[in-house]
């Protein structure tokens, strides 16, 4: 047996051959004919024209009176007017008033609390600050290194010897210990729900 190998051609015509030359060119406008813009030119003075144009018949002069001082501009300016350099007064220079300041204290105070605790705290990795208070009131708990306000977010401690369990890094702000303390003295002021 005898196997025919047959070439198969595309069949190409003229019309498919100009819709795909004239996607090509449509798709790339930079080589189909498109071109720069052309320089801004100057307007021939020749195209203009004088016109005349009569104010009234009888052609007498008319005056314009000033404005009323109502009609006048936010920036109108008097002819008196005087004209003051930024920086100088318009007074003569002369010595200058003196004056007293009182220098003020520095100072920071609390309001009063409705209670105060002392007692022992010590930390958790809880992320939550620990009393045996409702859940959300407001406490300042002070210890050797300074105060932080906050908020009661969790029940304990259930020792008795222990008044509040804190987040560690809020315990190791107001300790004043080092980092191997797991233990130090406070004082609580409760403040209530907000």
């Amino acid at each position: 047996m005898a196997y025919m190998l047959a070439l198969v051609r595309p069949r190409w015509t003229v019309a498919g051959v100009a819709v795909s030359a004239a996607l090509v060119l449509g798709a790339l406008p930079g080589l189909a004919g498109s071109r720069t813009p052309s320089p801004a030119r100057e307007v021939d003075a020749a195209a203009f024209q004088a016109v005349t144009v009569t104010a009234t018949v009888d052609r007498s002069a008319t005056t314009i009176d000033q404005l009323d001082r109502g009609l006048r501009s936010a920036g109108y300016v008097e002819a008196t007017a005087r004209f003051i350099e930024r920086g100088r007064s318009a007074r003569r220079p002369g010595k200058r008033p003196s004056v007293s300041v009182p220098v003020p204290a520095s100072a920071n105070d609390w309001k009063t609390p409705l209670s105060t605790l002392s007692g022992a705290a010590t930390f958790y990795d809880n992320g939550t600050t620990a009393m045996r208070l409702p859940r959300g009131t407001i406490v300042v708990i002070c210890g050797a290194a300074g105060c932080l306000e906050r908020t009661v977010t969790d029940y304990g401690p259930l020792a008795p010897e222990r008044i509040v369990d804190m987040y560690r890094p809020d315990f190791f702000a107001i300790c004043g210990c080092p980092s191997w303390s797991g233990i130090t003295q406070v004082t609580v002021k409760v403040y209530g729900l907000p």
